[in-house]
């Protein structure tokens, strides 16, 4: 087992070098535009994750995760030749499900809005079935302070 900070910093440096070659080296047609996000090196250093996003439909998607399959013997070399580590990870690319996530949650965030929306609307000129407000206040304290007054000047 070796130090998770430097499982951190060789997976950092993967992300970089990876994103870097399909930038630069890679020309497969079927590479749509892909975004390495994160990529998470195993403890022994022995297997490298690499996250990625596609923008574009399944189609796309479909056809990205066939060209980096493909580019994963050129990457895995240009990683070993750039971090000169003992061993080379192996790379297995997995599609980054943060965008999907991110999409699903603002949907539930403009349906929220437009139930509140609703509310409001219907709401709107209403009043309270009780009091305005419900709670209890103590009594006056200027008719506390008159009375206690009034107590002193017939004492004295």
């Amino acid at each position: 087992m070796t130090d998770k900070a430097r499982a951190r910093k060789l997976a950092d440096r993967i992300q970089v070098v990876v994103a870097e070659t399909l930038d630069r080296r890679i020309k497969d047609p079927r590479l749509g535009f892909v975004t390495i996000t994160d990529a998470r090196v195993t403890g022994d250093l022995r297997e490298a994750t690499v996250f990625y996003t596609v923008y574009g439909d399944d189609e796309a998607r479909a056809a990205s995760a066939a060209a980096l399959e493909s580019a994963k013997g050129v990457l895995r070399s240009e990683v070993g030749r750039q971090t000169g580590v003992r061993h080379t990870p192996s790379l297995t690319f997995v599609a980054d499900a943060l965008p999907d996530t991110a999409r699903t949650i603002e949907d539930l965030l403009d349906k929220a809005r437009a139930k509140d929306a609703e509310v409001r609307q219907v709401s709107t000129g209403k009043t309270y079935a009780g009091d305005a407000d419900p709670y209890r206040k103590p009594e006056d304290a200027d008719d506390e302070a008159a009375d206690d007054e009034d107590e002193g000047e017939t004492a004295g």
